[in-house]
C-alpha cells in the first residue's frame, strides 16, 4: 500500500530530444535522481508531433525539452504544449546559447546546460514540483522567429498544421478559422497577434481576414449594391474573398 502511495506522488517526467544518446543520458540521470526524489519516466519523443501525441495520451508533470531540434524547436513545442488540458512544467535543455540563456533568466524559466549535471537536474526537478507552466505569451516573446506550425486542439488531440499550408486566417466571433486546401480548423488566438507574427507571410485584406501572399492567384473587380469593389482569388480555393475599401491598396502592391 505504501508503494502505491509513493507511486501516486511520483513526479511524472517526459523527455524530448532528437538525439537518442541525449535521451539515454537523461534517463540514466533521472534514475540516479529517483533514489532521493520519487519520479517516473512516462515516455520520450524525438520530435514535436510525437511528443504532443504521447503527452495527449499519457500526461506528464514535467517535460525535459531540448531547444534545438530540426523541423520544430523546443520553444515552439512548449507553446503547443500549452494547448494540453493540463500543461506540464517545462525545463529546457540546451548547449550553450547566449540568447536563450539571457531570455530564460530574464523570465525566470528553468533550463539545464548540456552536458547536464546530476545535481543541477535534481535541483530543477525539485523546483518543478511547485512550479507553474510558463505563460503562452512569455513563450511567444522567447521565440525569435514565427512558428512553423499552428496547433489545433480537436477531439482530445492536438494537430499541428504547417503554416505554409494555410490559405487564410479569418476571425469569427472568438475563434479564428484556419483554412487549408483540405479543410477548416478553429483556434482561439488573436488575429492581430497572428498578423504581427506572420507579417512576412500573410497580408490583411479585411479587418477580419489575413491571406497567404504566396497563395494569391489574382484580383478581380466586381460590382454590387454598394458599388464596385475588389475580390482576391487564392490558389485551390473555389470562392473568392472580399477586400475591404481600406485594404484595396494591396491590389496595386501585390499585382
Amino acid at each position: 500500500m505504501a508503494d502505491e502511495s509513493v507511486k501516486e506522488l511520483a513526479l511524472r517526467v517526459f523527455i524530448v530530444d532528437d538525439e537518442p544518446p541525449a535521451r539515454n543520458r537523461l534517463r540514466e540521470l533521472l534514475g540516479d535522481c529517483s533514489a532521493q526524489l520519487p519520479l517516473v519516466v512516462v515516455g520520450e519523443a524525438g520530435n514535436g508531433q510525437e511528443a504532443l501525441d504521447r503527452l495527449t495520451e499519457k500526461p506528464a508533470d514535467v517535460v525535459l525539452l531540448d531547444i534545438r531540434m530540426p523541423k520544430m524547436d523546443g520553444i515552439e513545442l512548449a507553446q503547443h504544449l500549452q494547448k494540453l488540458p493540463y500543461p506540464p512544467v517545462v525545463i529546457f535543455t540546451t548547449a550553450y546559447d547566449a540568447y536563450a540563456i539571457k531570455a530564460f533568466e530574464l523570465h525566470a524559466i528553468d533550463y539545464l546546460l548540456k552536458p547536464i549535471r546530476l545535481g543541477r537536474l535534481f535541483d530543477a526537478l525539485t523546483r518543478a514540483r511547485s512550479a507553474v507552466p510558463v505563460q503562452y505569451e512569455v513563450l511567444r516573446e522567447l521565440l525569435p522567429e514565427p512558428r512553423r506550425n499552428l496547433s489545433i486542439h480537436e477531439r482530445g488531440k492536438i494537430h499541428l498544421v504547417p503554416i505554409e499550408e494555410v490559405l487564410y486566417l479569418r476571425a469569427e466571433l472568438k475563434y479564428i478559422t484556419v483554412r487549408t486546401l483540405e479543410r477548416e480548423y478553429l483556434i482561439e488566438e488573436s488575429l492581430t497577434a497572428l498578423e504581427k507574427e506572420f507579417a512576412g507571410r500573410f497580408v490583411r485584406i479585411h479587418r477580419n481576414c489575413l491571406v497567404a501572399k504566396s497563395r494569391i492567384e489574382g484580383f478581380e473587380k466586381v460590382s454590387g449594391e454598394e458599388g464596385e469593389g475588389w475580390m482576391v482569388r487564392l490558389e485551390g480555393l473555389p470562392e473568392m474573398l472580399a477586400i475591404s475599401r481600406r485594404q484595396q491598396h494591396i491590389v496595386k502592391e501585390l499585382s
